[in-house]
């Protein structure tokens, strides 16, 4: 007879993935231009950002997204309103920390698709 410890499930280590997929939406992005300022900004406990970044003159708060598979549809639609929204009270929490006005800002989304070959991943400028 196999005891309670013998029969679990490996439990996926979603902190480990979630800085994988962050590695890897930060090397996609700097790729492309763009300058990364910070990551994982947290705001008490109000949320976190994923990446903040500069592309050109833009200031961008960029969220990321990590699957697998698309077996519960495409990684974007993590991003809900009430995602959306919580990254836009961080967003102005980071301005304000950081004393910065009259900045051109956006918000980003980079999904990857990661099933142990290849990542596929897409940019998504001014998602939302």
């Amino acid at each position: 007879m196999t005891g309670p410890a013998e029969r679990r499930i490996p439990r996926r280590n979603l902190r480990r993935e979630g800085t994988r997929g962050e590695e890897i939406a930060s090397r996609f992005l700097a790729a492309r231009g763009y300058r990364i300022v910070e990551r994982n900004f947290r705001h008490r406990r109000t949320g976190e950002i994923d990446i903040v970044a500069r592309d050109g003159e833009d200031l961008v708060f960029c969220e990321v997204k990590m699957r697998t598979n698309a077996a519960f549809g495409p990684p974007e639609y993590a991003v809900t309103s009430s995602k959306q929204q919580t990254i836009r009270r961080v967003a102005s929490a980071y301005l304000a920390i950081h004393g910065i006005t009259g900045q051109a800002c956006r918000f980003d989304v980079v999904t990857i698709i990661d099933g142990g070959g290849s990542p596929a991943i897409t940019l998504l400028r001014n998602a939302f």
